[in-house]
């Protein structure tokens, strides 16, 4: 599981950072990745990546500003060249559907896959599966915007090969009983139960992406627990009265909210184009002084998101 950052900027495209759009890679977990919003030239973002657009599975929009929207349909027009005929989600505020569906009919692009909208009537559960389940709730922004949770389930520990290769059980078919956690009998009368031959289990991982915000409590209790926060920071820690009459936040606001929420890693994104070089490096630096473990993310930079102990 990894999280690619295909867009780190704020407002409008800038030589150093696109606008907004994440991927996140479950290429292991079921061969897919899923979008974060798709702004402006996300696709060409994309062709400087090893991601496939025909591998994007669902798309996760947090609001409906021009900057997290505006590369949707180039990107599923190309999609549809490229091969791509799998189904598509897109999950969103009520009015992401009529946006993607005229500006198709206005250009007369046809796709070669169906697309299903999942417009956000309440919050809570989105999707659930058996490998993953995605919480949706509202934040702080003037427009609605949602920040979503995605939750790995808990892995079964894995098979002890070992300790059954030392007893000199056969390989086969028994052996994927046993990792079922049935009780088995062998040819010679030994009766071996699977639940003891199984490693501990391991607990899922937990990513929080949130859209534009204020600082609000909702982001906290979304983000509980996290692996990874994703958190956008628009202004500096001077700018607490701009961030909140642009329903944003400041890098301490941010800061804040992770260790609010018990968050392991801070990510900071949606960076301002007034910020360059070392003005930049002081966002990273203001919000460590509330939370050590943070990173501010350049586009195209990636991050690894490993199991807890």
């Amino acid at each position: 599981m990894e999280l690619q950052f295909l867009g780190t900027g704020a407002g409008v495209p800038a030589k150093h950072r696109n606008v907004s759009s994440i991927a996140l890679k479950l290429l292991d977990e079921r061969n897919a990745v899923w979008l974060f919003d798709c702004g402006e030239g996300t696709q060409m973002q994309i062709l400087r990546t090893t991601i496939r657009p025909r591998k994007i599975e669902k798309i996760f929009i947090t609001h409906l500003h021009g900057d997290h929207i505006f590369g949707l349909p180039g990107l599923l027009s190309s999609r549809s060249f490229q091969g791509g005929g799998s189904p598509l989600e897109i999950y969103g505020p009520k009015g992401i559907e009529k946006y993607i569906r005229t500006s198709l009919a206005v250009s007369q692009t046809r796709l070669g896959y169906p697309l299903k909208f999942i417009e956000i009537e309440k919050e809570g559960t989105l999707f659930s599966d058996a490998e993953f389940s995605v919480i949706c709730c509202r934040l702080d922004h003037g427009i609605e915007s949602f920040g979503y949770r995605v939750v790995e389930h808990d892995h079964d520990g894995e098979l002890q090969v070992e300790k059954l290769q030392a007893l000199e059980v056969p390989a086969g078919p028994i052996y994927g009983k046993l990792k079922r956690g049935e009780v088995v009998t062998l040819a010679d009368g030994r009766v071996l139960d699977g639940k003891e031959f199984q490693g501990a289990a391991k607990k899922g991982r937990v990513v929080t992406i949130l859209g534009d915000t204020r600082k609000t409590e909702a982001a906290a209790k979304l983000a509980k627990g996290s692996q990874v926060l994703v958190h956008e920071s628009t202004f500096n820690k001077l700018e607490a009265r701009m961030a909140k009459n642009y329903f944003h936040s400041t890098t301490h606001q941010a800061a804040e909210t992770a260790r609010e929420a018990q968050v392991h890693q801070l990510v900071l994104t949606h960076i301002s184009a007034r910020y360059l070089g070392k003005e930049a490096q002081a966002l990273e630096d203001e919000a460590k002084e509330i939370f050590p473990n943070t990173q501010m993310v350049k586009d195209f930079d990636i991050i690894d998101i490993p199991f807890m102990d």
